[in-house]
């Protein structure tokens, strides 16, 4: 079978990529399957509408094909063949884990697949057909279903050679087998490298344990077809070596260098964290490569699902190639953008030409970069037309920069990340109340050019952990950390626009609009999820007060604003929560670094400075 012979990709070009699950079978089936029959229907792609749908999962376990389980389920090729959609297996795709039974553990599943495309754990080259078939990761019955631990690798450690160089496997059996002080996991944590022979059939649990541990897994398998070898390289994770050569193997690993080990290590946390920690992901990334497969015209390089972030935030269109991203510009030989649009959000009327967006909209226009402004009406007043913007901000000689009114509906906070067809690559994100001077945006946008996948902007706020409520707790307060910089003055890749926009679901958008708030926090913690990197704050002129100091003004009688209104603070904290929840886990990152320009209030003379107005 090929894709061309046995799958009728007209349907899914008729459809689009749409998964149908059967109604449940009645029969009995294990937490590992039910986890992945929940983790196709919470997908995207997921459809009830079986005319409406692409690819085709039987309820009926298939997970364990041994007849000596207890979650073997019999006569299971008569039952799956009077599925209604059948056809022969044509556009179904097969889960297992265990095929064959005890003595020789052959890759049999008891029926026969016919057309059925085969997602299959332990897969020997001889069995697998190449293009059609997946090799499935062989993982135990504690996998998490969704929200898995991440890779135990906590800081990049060098020089990267643990105390063990290479536990053998019959010491890491007794150890994890046994009860003994020197416990298993304690053996992976302090080994650079694990043994990985095969299991009663190909594949082996050692391997994913080894990935997560970042212990280098030594693979002694032969024809072993590595889980998702069709899209991952793992010559750059993990080493596989003839089995009949054994005793070879310590010589040659004490020979590889520290830089290669550490450059293992790396690639195997990013491979367990974008693909393996969950049943959930494991899922997803099947879903992703057959895609791929289906619309070949929008399928992801190869180093896409080997770099950061991986191909799970690759929102591929015709439209949107690689390069337009911004995590590939280097590996691309792509320029980084030089130029940026400057999206203004209007809340409040324009009452005269000295109010503080005019003063703003003079800054964009003299900046080396802008291209463009564009004014996001979200005013219930009648937006101030572009004629005349033109009169307040004159522009006297050389090139024009156009000021472009956007007159939004629905007014609704969310509609400031809009991807927008007429936006550049970056856009300069502002509120109308915002001060910058020239040289402080022209400083800001040079960082963001070296930094492009992150947000780089100017006031920022932090987060920590509240042991005695046991939660995360977000603050305005100074200190010399901070996980989130302002959207109301900040860089960010219309690409994230696309992603908030497309890829986060419509309940937290729905929670910013209804608040008019949080905005800000979301797009943070998406861009941190992506990159596990904490947003770029660079030096401003002006320093915002605490808000914590203007919330007790309000307490005399002084007016209440909406950054001091405790209100909106509670807001902002119910938000974190809540959008915690959704991720799974906190992905904002600290960080303690800040940007100055050279020679920042240095006592050198001015004309030495590049950005002297900055100080």
């Amino acid at each position: 079978c090929r894709m061309e012979t046995c799958f009728d990709l007209e349907r899914c070009r008729r459809t689009g990529f749409k998964v149908y699950v059967y109604p449940d079978s009645g029969e009995k089936s294990s937490e590992n399957f039910r986890s992945i029959l929940a983790s196709l229907r919470s997908s995207n792609y997921y459809t009830s509408d079986p005319e409406n749908a692409c690819l085709f999962v039987p309820s009926y376990d298939t997970l364990d094909r041994d007849h000596l389980s207890s979650d073997y389920i019999h006569n299971l090729g008569a039952k799956i063949s009077r599925l209604k959609y059948w056809n022969n297996g044509r556009n179904h795709i097969i889960f297992n884990l265990y095929s064959g039974t005890w003595p020789d553990y052959l890759e049999d599943l008891g029926f026969n697949l016919d057309e059925a495309i085969l997602a299959k754990a332990s897969f020997s080259d001889n069995y697998y057909r190449h293009g059609f078939d997946i090799s499935f990761p062989l993982f135990g019955k504690t996998h998490p279903s969704t929200h898995g631990s991440g890779g135990f690798l906590k800081a990049n450690y060098y020089p990267p050679r643990r105390k063990y160089l290479l536990p053998m496997e019959q010491n890491i059996s007794f150890w994890k087998n046994s009860i003994c002080w020197w416990d298993y996991q304690s053996l992976l944590h302090n080994s650079t490298y694990c043994m990985v022979p095969r299991g009663r059939r190909l594949g082996s649990f050692r391997f994913l344990e080894s990935l997560q541990a970042a212990c280098v897994p030594v693979v002694l398998a032969n024809g072993w077809k590595l889980p998702f070898a069709e899209v991952i390289d793992w010559s750059k994770a993990s080493l596989a070596w003839e089995e009949r050569l054994l005793l070879q193997v310590p010589g040659i690993l004490r020979d590889i260098g520290d830089d290669q080990i550490m450059f293992y290590r790396q690639q195997s946390q990013f491979l367990w964290d974008k693909y393996f920690s969950s049943v959930d992901l494991i899922i997803r990334t099947t879903l992703e490569i057959l895609r791929d497969r289906i619309y070949p015209e929008l399928a992801r390089p190869t180093y896409v699902w080997n770099t950061e972030p991986g191909p799970l935030f690759f929102q591929s269109t015709p439209g949107n190639p690689p390069a337009t991203y911004p995590f590939y510009y280097d590996v691309q030989g792509a320029d980084v953008p030089r130029n940026f649009t400057a999206l203004i959000q209007v809340t409040t009327p324009v009452t005269s030409s000295s109010a503080p967006i005019v003063r703003l909209v003079k800054n964009l226009v003299q900046t080396s970069a802008c291209v463009e402004v564009v004014i996001l009406w979200h005013c219930g007043k009648t937006p101030v037309p572009e004629a005349r913007w033109r009169l307040l901000v004159p522009q006297d000689g050389g090139k024009e920069i156009p000021i472009r009114v956007v007159d939004d509906h629905p007014k609704v906070m969310s509609r400031r990340f809009e991807p927008r067809s007429f936006l550049a690559p970056v856009v300069l994100s502002l509120d109308d109340d915002v001060t910058l001077n020239v040289q402080e945006i022209d400083f800001a946008f040079d960082v963001w050019r070296s930094f492009p996948d992150r947000i780089v902007g100017f006031p920022a706020r932090s987060h920590y952990w509240n042991s005695s409520k046991s939660k995360w707790v977000y603050t305005s307060k100074w200190s010399n950390s901070y996980s989130l910089v302002l959207t109301g003055a900040a860089f960010i890749h219309s690409y994230y626009l696309r992603l908030y926009s497309e890829w986060l679901p419509d309940k937290l958008r729905h929670q910013v609009d209804e608040t008019s708030n949080c905005e800000d926090i979301l797009m943070n913690m998406l861009v941190s999820h992506v990159t596990r990197l904490p947003p770029i704050k660079v030096t401003q002129k002006k320093q915002y007060k605490d808000t914590s100091a203007a919330t007790e003004q309000t307490n005399h009688g002084g007016v209440l604003s909406r950054w001091s209104d405790p209100r909106h603070f509670a807001e902002r904290q119910t938000c974190m929560w809540n959008f915690e929840e959704w991720f799974g886990y906190m992905p904002l990152v600290s960080s303690a670094t800040r940007f100055d320009p050279a020679l920042y209030k240095d006592n050198v003379a001015i004309t030495r400075k590049r950005f002297p107005k900055i100080e």
